[in-house]
């Protein structure tokens, strides 16, 4: 069998499953669900490790004309992504068996879920910007669901905010990609970039103008200042298993969508120097002080943790912006590391929520009495988050910081570190203090009526992975640090 034909069964299997689960009636009866969804879940990620770890492959599924066609090719950020994706997948989705018993409309949910996963690796697979285009609009077309899941009004409302922007942001990128098509020489992904020089001279202006709209376009996804404000509005309402993987990988496809404009159609030397690259670096440290502020100042833990990835998005997007080897090397680890992350500390809130009902950051006094397995696994991912030594966010600020000094852009090098160190500690001051009182709540408590609350192991199982996970990849970072190493270098 051709190898190039796994990547149709790794994108194609999960949506065709999602959808028969979506129509027929059979699953209707929950352990059928539920059985199904598993065995779709493991058979979708081997197919996507065959894929990644089989050679550099490409296929092409369809053709409009001499430069539109859907093509698919298998390269070193694609396979970094899929990895990342599957696994993250795979453990929130255990996570949900569980969790959505207290949720209506399951069948609607993991049926969403299986196509969600086969579009994140079509995206991670996509060969040119056009393919990446289509899939990352049918990606927020089939995550809107979950977000909706709900059908409250504050559901209804996020969701209708979620596309709004969304479409917005596309809209951008779309017209970016009209004026791609005619100064690029192709718009396969090409390490570099693959401008040609030759039909852009004389349309600079216009082109970083372009490239302006097609990274704001992409980071409106990524939740970047000033298109930010759906990813507080909709993490919050979805189911907690939602979250995760919106916040820890559904985010990160605008983080990708970036580096794919940057760094593989436009190239990063077109815009080193120029205002783009300037107003990209203002926004982007903009966000991160800005989310980190409001997480700290907001008592609701779903939201709280929504202002988080609005801030921790834009670490990456700082390194990316920075168009420098060792920032660039830490924003690769940090969509490594904060997805793990981010989805533990939503993993963990949402044992939290269907174990006691509790949504606000006051009322977990004394919860690590109740929950120390969850409560563990959050603080693991707390400190991992906030960057201390040994755990992984340690590792990709430190490369962060360092390629920031190295940068020699003028204010930028000396005001993207203290701006780091400064959201560090606020992210310290959102996330400890639960912790804290969680495990220390005072004379006060009553600890007569304590009762413990730990949920069930297909919740805690997944959540005990990615809280050891982010501590030994920053523990034993160097694999990684290699692997991603050699994407940079055919890059910068």
């Amino acid at each position: 069998m051709n190898n190039s034909i796994w990547i149709v069964f790794a994108v194609f299997f999960p949506i065709l499953c999602g959808v028969a689960v979506l129509l027929l009636p059979v699953f209707r009866e929950r352990i059928k669900l539920l059985r199904a969804t598993g065995t779709v879940l493991v058979v979708t990620a081997v197919l996507a490790l065959l894929v990644v770890c089989g050679k550099e492959q490409e296929l092409l599924l369809l053709q409009f004309g001499e430069n539109l066609k859907l093509y698919f090719h298998v390269d070193g950020l694609g396979r970094l992504y899929a990895v990342l994706v599957s696994l993250v997948w795979v453990l929130a989705g255990i996570f949900s068996f569980e969790y959505m018993k207290h949720e209506q409309e399951e069948k609607r949910y993991f049926g969403f879920y299986l196509i969600v996963y086969g579009v994140l690796l079509a995206l991670a697979f996509a060969g040119n910007m056009i393919t990446f285009y289509v899939f990352y609009e049918i990606m927020t077309l089939t995550s809107l669901p979950l977000v909706l899941h709900t059908r409250t009004r504050d559901a209804l409302m996020a969701g209708m905010k979620y596309l709004f922007y969304s479409l917005c942001g596309a809209y951008m990128v779309l017209l970016g990609i009209y004026f791609m098509n005619q100064y690029a020489a192709t718009l396969d992904f090409t390490a570099g970039g693959s401008l040609d020089m030759a039909r852009v001279s004389g349309h600079e202006g216009v082109l970083l103008v372009i490239a302006f709209f097609m990274i704001l376009g992409f980071g409106v996804k990524a939740g970047m200042f000033p298109m930010h404000a759906w990813l507080p509005t909709a993490h919050p309402v979805a189911p907690a298993p939602a979250s995760a993987v919106l916040s820890g990988l559904i985010v990160k496809a605008g983080v990708i969508g970036v580096i794919r404009t940057v760094y593989y159609v436009i190239g990063p030397e077109f815009i080193r120097g120029t205002w783009v690259q300037t107003v990209w670096l203002i926004l982007t440290l903009t966000t991160v002080f800005m989310g980190s502020m409001l997480a700290y100042r907001e008592r609701l833990l779903k939201k709280r943790l929504a202002y988080s990835t609005v801030s921790q998005a834009s670490y990456i997007l700082f390194g990316l912006a920075l168009l420098q080897p060792q920032a660039m090397t830490g924003s690769l680890l940090h969509i490594v590391f904060h997805a793990i992350i981010k989805s533990c500390l939503f993993l963990s809130a949402g044992a939290i929520i269907y174990r006691t009902g509790k949504t606000r950051v006051d009322e977990l006094t004394g919860i690590g009495k109740q929950m120390p397995a969850t409560i563990w696994c959050y603080t693991f991912a707390s400190l991992a988050l906030v960057g201390i030594p040994p755990a992984s966010g340690f590792i990709s600020k430190w490369y962060l910081a360092t390629g920031s000094l190295e940068s020699g852009i003028s204010v930028f090098s000396w005001l993207g570190p203290v701006v780091l160190l400064v959201s560090a500690l606020l992210t310290a001051g959102y996330l400890l203090p639960i912790t804290i009182k969680g495990f220390l709540p005072g004379a006060g408590y009553d600890y007569k009526s304590l009762k413990k609350l730990e949920p069930a192991k297909t919740m805690t199982i997944p959540l005990a992975i990615l809280a050891a996970l982010a501590v030994l990849l920053g523990v034993i970072p160097n694999p990684l640090t290699a692997y991603i190493s050699g994407i940079v270098s055919a890059v910068l």
